[in-house]
């Protein structure tokens, strides 16, 4: 039966370090500040930022919601994150994804000065961590790779599979796993006979956006098998891994919820403290 990957204890424990390094730069004068843009009345994305405020809270770093309707042009979302560039209070932006219809969400991204960037997705961000520098990571990929160290996962020579390619997690995932030694398949909505990559995984974390895809046979006996989908699916809360038929093969399985989703908020909070403490610095 897997060992459990917690991220909601060891996202709590990561928040409790936070908040100390919060007091400290409040110490010297500084409150760290993240801004979160929403574009949009879009119900999940207002949960999500309802989240994110209140972690800030809890954490004693303060929150700058920007909140623009539906029908914000192109040119009035650019002048919001630029207005927040200026802003010496807020170290951390953040644009809540997806942006309605009829943006361009790359160019609203790449609009955020690298140093404020709270989520690690602006291109010079990406492009440093695909040569393999140290920057900014995107926060679920960062805190999926701080599940599998802290849970004392081997990585270096071990067979990575990363399903899904987005660049919010499965391509800085794949270059951080590289970065840590691991030789990495990279499968997606094209890949033919999945389970043929799958199973040769000893690392395996799967971020498609379809419910349980990865079933137990698919699965390496041992393998750790890292879930980042959430889906609501006849009442139940499920992710992209069929936890019931995976569970009894793998070696450590992260549950959904209360596994990566902590630790993405978490990792938000760490890179709005670290872009404080450089502006500090």
């Amino acid at each position: 039966m897997a060992i459990r990957l917690d991220g909601k204890a060891l996202a709590a424990q990561c928040r409790a370090e936070i908040a100390e390094r919060v007091a400290s730069l409040k110490a010297k004068g500084v409150t760290p500040g993240l801004a979160v843009v929403l574009v949009g009345d879009n119900p999940a994305s207002q949960i999500y930022v309802r989240n994110k405020e209140k972690a800030c809270a809890e954490a004693g770093i303060q929150s700058f919601p920007v909140l623009l309707p539906a029908t914000a042009t192109q040119e009035e979302v650019l002048a919001a994150v630029e207005n927040l560039n200026r802003d010496e209070r807020v170290h951390g932006i953040l644009v809540q994804l997806p942006l309605p219809k009829g943006l361009d969400e790359r160019a609203v991204l790449a609009a955020i000065r690298p140093e404020k960037d709270a989520d690690g997705f602006h291109p010079y961000h990406a492009g440093k961590l695909m040569v393999g520098e140290e920057t900014v990571v995107p926060c679920t990929p960062r805190g999926i790779l701080m599940m599998l160290k802290t849970a004392g996962i081997p990585l270096r020579g071990k067979e990575a599979v990363v399903v899904g390619r987005s660049a919010i997690v499965g391509r800085p995932m794949a270059a951080l796993l590289l970065r840590e030694d691991c030789t990495v398949t990279v499968c997606h909505s094209r890949t033919a006979d999945l389970a043929f990559h799958t199973k040769r995984a000893d690392i395996l974390v799967v971020a498609c956006g379809q419910p349980q895809l990865i079933t137990g046979d698919m699965v390496k006996p041992g393998a750790a098998v890292v879930d980042v989908g959430i889906h609501r699916v006849d009442g139940h809360v499920v992710g992209d891994v069929d936890a019931a038929s995976v569970e009894p093969v793998a070696g450590w399985l992260s549950p959904v919820p209360g596994g990566v989703g902590p630790m993405t908020i978490a990792m938000l909070l760490q890179n709005t403290v670290e872009a404080a403490e450089h502006a500090l610095s």
